[in-house]
Formats: structure tokens, sequence, C-alpha cells
């Protein structure tokens, strides 16, 4: 977080999406597509951004080719969505002329190409288990003019049993409570003799009504669901799926709508020094940047207080733990952030795992913090080839980090604050590219396992708003950084959830374990938003109004725990514009 890593981003991005291979199809399979050439002279059977037509030149084959134009603020998209079956390989292709253009499955591979004539791109996927629809893509990008595609082809069978109900409408959550979940949906088009009801992939219950209660659950936890209807024909396609969550979570002592901040406690970079006895009373959570490694594989990470040579008014250790105590008797949270732009933590092996779990709950000791923020950027994780599921990683250095956290969780307890400040390229972007799956860049969403194995005990995950490359969200629209619909849409991802690209659907968080990342000034970070559009976005994603052209995916978040920003120092050199904007604005949210 110390300084821009937009750079890094946007060569990372690249990498993926130019390294990525194409398959070719496999033979004789049939074509799911309608309208697969364009040459009915009209864009039927595709959903396409405004501006979209066929044109008869340039054609690759036949009387018709689509014909984009991508604007400054559209990549211009069309999609088209088919029925497939669960377990089964089907290979894609298109020619596309155009600079660059875009082909690739929701959720899934991608590929593109750049050139001036019709180039084939092909990809292979193989759909999930309880998997019953896929959506192809085409676009351009951002301000590149027009692009063309003709003969685009999804090969494989064909999903869906004839005679057999159509598939049901996302369900609803209902009815919540610490050990239930209740659902209701509507009933589709068909005959239908009952429902089976999925949880996080496997079947649960089968009813013949509109409704369930899913009961038995521990407290506190996640699960995601999909409803299938069925009669003597077969089973109609799953429902989308929808995420929910237990209650019984133990109280963490933080406001519901919390101000969270870095404080530059162990460096100088400009911004100038802040005491912690003077940082203000509006902060919740006080993170200390940075607990860094003595090597990137050593685990042994050290807290090395700023040197008054560097940091002019720098306190003592004395002083600096009396105003710790002083905030934690305000009900504040003062942690230790491990990390950052320069401190690679790379635990590759299980001697460096324990001396994580040491060297940490040493530091803890001494100051007496709360809890743990894991802010791990640059190379700390990466996915190792064929560690393509989340929810089983193997690879070492996210395995060992697990582990660890998990002990430092049951060494310190339920009131133990654990706090996460991943950058976006290492988690929505594994909706679209998943580093264990693709032979791009394998950092990739490579803090999904993490997140996922300590859903249950994660405080918060306040994402890194900032420093990122264009993001594709839940709307497969690219979203680029900077103003309200960027962060909308970032955090309708965490609390909808996302179909992990290649692989399994990762559940949404709850509400209060989702807070904004954002920089407190433009020195700060790549990204800066302003006051205005900062709360637009935290009043689209709670009340559900002021979205623009976004429809949220995964329904409002009225618990979001709040913002946090890099940084605190950045704020006080700013004249706390950052504080006194949004601070009462938290206030008055619901």
């Amino acid at each position: 977080m110390r300084r821009s890593r937009l750079s890094l981003f946007l060569a990372a991005f690249a990498v993926t999406l130019g390294g990525l291979v194409a398959v070719p199809g496999s033979a004789g399979a049939a074509n799911l597509l309608v309208n697969p050439g364009f040459d009915a002279g009209s864009t039927g059977g595709w959903e396409c951004a405004s501006g979209a037509a066929t044109v008869a030149s340039p054609v690759r084959s036949g009387a018709g080719a689509l014909a984009v134009t991508a604007s400054a603020a559209d990549t211009g998209q069309c999609s088209q969505t088919v029925s497939v079956r669960p377990n089964t390989t089907y290979a894609v292709e298109a020619w596309v002329r155009g600079n660059p253009v875009y082909l690739g499955v929701t959720g899934g591979p991608s590929t593109w190409a750049g050139s001036g004539d019709y180039t084939r791109l092909a990809l292979s996927f193989t759909t999930g288990a309880t998997q019953t629809s896929a959506q192809l893509y085409l676009h351009g990008w951002y301000g590149g003019g027009t692009y063309y595609a003709d003969d685009v082809s999804l090969d494989g069978p064909g999903g869906g049993t004839p005679g057999a109900p159509t598939a049901p409408a996302a369900p609803k959550l209902g009815a919540v409570t610490s050990t239930s979940i209740g659902l209701t949906w509507t009933a589709p088009a068909g005959t239908v003799t009952g429902y089976r009801v999925y949880e996080d992939g496997t079947l649960r219950t089968t009813v013949t009504g509109t409704s369930a209660t899913l009961t038995g659950l521990s407290p506190c936890t996640t699960h995601s669901y999909t409803v299938a209807a069925y009669n003597t024909a077969g089973e109609s396609p799953c429902s989308a799926t929808v995420s929910g969550s237990t209650g019984g979570c133990t109280n963490s002592g933080l406001p519901k709508h919390a101000l969270i901040g870095y404080l530059h406690a162990s460096f100088a970079n400009g911004s100038g020094y802040v005491r912690m006895a003077d940082v203000p009373d509006a902060w919740d959570i006080i993170d200390l940047a940075f607990g860094e490694p003595t090597t990137p594989t050593s685990g042994d990470i050290r807290f090395n207080r700023c040197p008054a040579t560097e940091c002019a008014g720098v306190e003592s250790d004395a002083d600096f733990i009396a105003a710790i105590r002083a905030k934690q008797v305000q009900g504040k949270k003062v942690l230790i952030s491990i990390g950052g732009e320069k401190g690679q933590v790379q635990l590759t092996t299980t001697t460096a795992r324990d001396a994580f779990v040491s060297s940490v709950s040493a530091i803890i000791d001494k100051y007496g913090l709360d809890g743990l923020d894991v802010d791990f950027e640059g190379h700390s994780l990466s996915l190792n080839a064929g560690d393509t599921d989340f929810r089983n990683p193997t690879t070492p250095v996210v395995v060992n980090l697990i582990s660890a956290l998990k002990t430092l969780k049951a060494r310190y307890g339920s009131a133990f604050v654990l706090t996460m400040a991943p950058e976006t390229f290492f988690v929505q972007v594994g909706y679209q590219f998943y580093g264990g799956s693709s032979a791009g860049d394998q950092r990739t969403g490579a803090y999904l396992p993490v997140i996922n194995a300590l859903r249950d005990s994660l405080t918060v995950l306040h994402v890194q708003d900032y420093n990122s490359g264009p993001v594709m969200g839940l709307d497969n629209q690219y979203h680029t950084m900077g103003g309200a619909d960027f962060h909308i849409a970032m955090t309708d991802m965490l609390k909808a959830g996302l179909p992990v690209a290649g692989g399994a659907f990762f559940p949404g968080l709850r509400d209060d374990q989702i807070a904004l990342g954002v920089p407190a000034t433009v020195n700060a970070g790549n990204g800066y938003t302003a006051p205005a559009d900062v709360q637009t976005a935290l009043t689209c994603l709670t009340k559900g109004t002021g979205c623009g052209g976004y429809t949220l995916r995964g329904g409002t978040v009225p618990g979001l725990r709040g913002l946090m920003t890099w940084s605190i120092n950045w704020d006080h050199f700013s004249g706390w514009t950052f504080q006194n904007a949004h601070a009462p604005f938290l206030d008055t949210l619901p």
C-alpha cells in the first residue's frame, strides 16, 4: 500500500490475457449457439451492447458478420447463454477482427487477439458438477473502435431434457436463525413434481412446494444455494446461485459502520508521522503498518517502530503502548498489519509457518494488540499450476498461511480481530481468471482460498479498490477505478459471491464482513475517489438507490461494515478531509 501498484497490475493483467492458451475445438460436436454466423442479417439470439449490428462486409464466410463499436465507456459486449450438461467439456471458437477482441466464457477461461484480418480464437472449458448453463461472450476494449466477429461456435452436448421444467428463478432468502436459513422461489414454467435444493453444490433436500428451510447449520456460517425443478421427464437446469449466512456471530465490539485506517508506525513517506495518542477518535480500527519478514521465506515477522531520525516526534515504546491502551478503553481496535508493498511473505515451508505464528504472537503480546491484518501484496501469494479448486488448495504458501491464521485465531479466541486487505487482482479478478487453472499470471484470485478457509473467523475484508486495472464485474462489463461504479461492482461481487474461473462458486460474505478500501487523498494511491462518489456507492450498496445503471446481484448490504483507507497519515496531511467527510456520513447509514 505504500506507493502505486497500478503498473504491476496492468503488466500482470496483460500477461494473464496474453498467456492463455487456445485449445482447438472438437470435431463433429453440435454448435449450441443461435445465429452463430450472423447470416440472418440481425443479432437475434445475442444480448449486445447498444450499437451492435450485422454487416455484409468484412465477413469471414456467409452473408453477414457482427460489428460492434467499443466506446470510451463501454467494451461493446455481445453474449449468449446456452444450456449445458454438468461435468462436460465444451469447445469454443470464433473468428474475430479488430484490436483487441476478447472471447470467453463467464466464470471460465478467455482469450483475445488483435488483428487487421480475421483470426481464429479457440478455447475449451469443463462445466461444474451442477452447472446447467454457460454464457459465451465477445467484446472489444474501451475506446478500441469497431471489432468484428463471425462463425462463432460453442460445441458439445446440449443441456436440458425434453419435457422437463425450465429453471426456477434464483431463490430468495427468507427467515434466518443461528442454525437455519429459509429460501423461497417462484415456480417455473412446465409441469413440476418437486424441487431439489442444493447447498454448496450438494443435494441437501427435496420438497414439493416453493420454499424450504435448511436446518442443522452451524452459527455464523455462509452457504450457497441453487434450486432445480423436476418431473417424470427429468430435472431442470439449476437456478442462479444465492448466498446466505446464519446468525449467532460473536459480537466484534465494532460499531455497525466503522472507519478503518492504516497508521504509518514503522516508516515515513512524506505524509508526516502521527503519534498514536493523536489519532482522532473517529477511527474504529487502526492498522499498524507494517510488520515485515526478515527474509521473504523466513516467516519471521518483525515490527520495528519508526526511528526518531526518520519520524520527527515519534513517542517512546511506553507512551506508544499507553496510547494503544487508551484507544482500547474507548472501544477501538488496534491491529498489526503484516506485509504491505515491500513486505513479501512466502510461507513456503511448515518451518516458516511456525515462525510466522511465533513472531506475530510476540508482536501482539508485546503491544497488547487486538488482532491481525493480512496485507499480502506482490508475490506473497501465487497458485501452483494445477491448483484449481479454491475450496481445497494445494499450494504450500496458501496452505501454510491458512494454517497459521487458524492457529492464531485459536490461540487468542473469539475476540481476536482478523482483517484482510487484498488487491482486486487477488480477489475479484478470480471471476475471470484463476491462477492455478490458467496459463497466465498465477496470482489471480490467489486470496480466494484464504478468504474462504477463514470466512467464519474473518472480521472484515476490505479489498483495495485502488491501484487496480479495469476489472470485470458480475454484469460482465469492465469497471474502472475512481468512481462510484467501481466500488459498487467490486463490493457486489463480495456480497453476491462469484463463480471462480474454471471452478466452483465462491459464496458471498456477510454484510458485516465487507468494507470498501479507498485512498485518503490523491497522494495516497491511484484510484482516488471523491467523497461524493464514495457516498453515492455507499448509498447504493446499503439502500439500493442511486446505483446508476448497475443492478445489485447480491441485493443491498445494509450491514456494510464501512470504509478502509490508506492512510491515517495521508488524511492528517490533507487536513483530515477523509475523516471529516465520511465519519459523519457512516452514522447516517441504515
